[in-house]
This record gives structure tokens, C-alpha cells and sequence, in this order.
């Protein structure tokens, strides 16, 4: 994997069985070193030059099933491992035209030895209040290419 949590492998459009393009798909890495459960990641927007695709339109696939933002509220049970990416995959007519795209992602996740008072003030829409390198960005660009 990438040090870059937007990973450059597996940003493609998706085909429906007719092989019309019906959305899209990026792969993030988890940059917290002890990986977590669903349950505690905290999702942000997607946003692909400039169109905001907030949490609900957007899949989780880990372990190779996929999770809505509400399933993944409830899901103590199914841990993301920081050695695995995970795949976003988004429904969108016509998916996403060749050439370059601006995307960014914020997502940030809850540490079961932090304060609640801490972590309370997290949102994965905002940069961070306070930094700490082992965990990441919780806001990600990256320039991305689509062939």
C-alpha cells in the first residue's frame, strides 16, 4: 500500500453488466496502526471536483462485504485491518470522465484510551484540532487519474 491514505490503485469507474458505467470507486488506507471496528470511524463528504457526495451515498467495502453509514454506525463486530484497504464506491450516472480529478475524503475514528472530551470535538469535515502523526490526516487529497 501507499503512504497516501487516497490509494492511487483502484480509482476506476464501475460497469453495470451491459458494461455501462454506473458509479465509481476508491481505495483509502486505515493510517491508525491498530485498525478498528466499524463502529468507530467517523465518516466525512466525498468530494470529486467540487461535487459533495455525503456519507449516505457512499459504500464501505471491507473484508469484501459493503456497509452503509448507518450500518457501520452499529457494526461492533467487524474490524477494518490497517494492512487492508478499503473500497468507497459511489453510484453516479455515467460514472467519472477520463483525465485527471481532485478528490478529497475525511473520515477520522474514535481511540478506545482517548478522553471522550478529546475526541468530541472530531469532525471529519474539518481539519483536525490537534495533529498526531500515528493516526493521520482525518482530511485527504489527492489528484487522481482515470483511464
Amino acid at each position: 500500500m501507499e503512504k497516501q491514505v487516497i490509494q492511487s490503485v483502484g480509482f476506476r469507474n464501475i460497469f453495470d453488466e451491459q458494461g455501462a458505467p454506473v458509479g465509481f470507486q476508491l481505495k483509502i488506507r486505515l493510517p491508525y496502526y491498530r485498525g478498528v471496528y466499524l463502529s468507530q470511524i467517523m465518516q466525512g463528504n466525498l468530494v470529486v471536483d467540487g461535487q459533495v457526495y455525503k456519507k449516505e451515498q457512499v459504500i464501505w467495502r471491507i473484508n469484501g462485504e459493503d456497509y452503509t453509514a448507518e450500518e457501520m454506525a452499529s457494526d461492533w463486530n467487524t474490524h477494518w485491518h490497517p494492512l487492508e484497504p478499503a473500497t468507497l464506491i459511489v453510484k453516479k450516472d455515467g460514472g467519472l470522465s477520463q483525465g485527471f480529478h481532485d478528490v478529497e475524503y475525511g473520515f477520522c475514528c474514535s481511540h478506545s484510551y482517548f478522553p471522550p472530551e478529546l475526541e468530541a470535538a472530531a469532525d471529519p469535515t474539518k481539519p483536525e484540532l490537534i495533529f498526531f502523526p500515528e493516526f493521520g490526516h482525518n482530511i485527504n487529497r489527492r489528484r487522481m487519474l482515470i483511464v
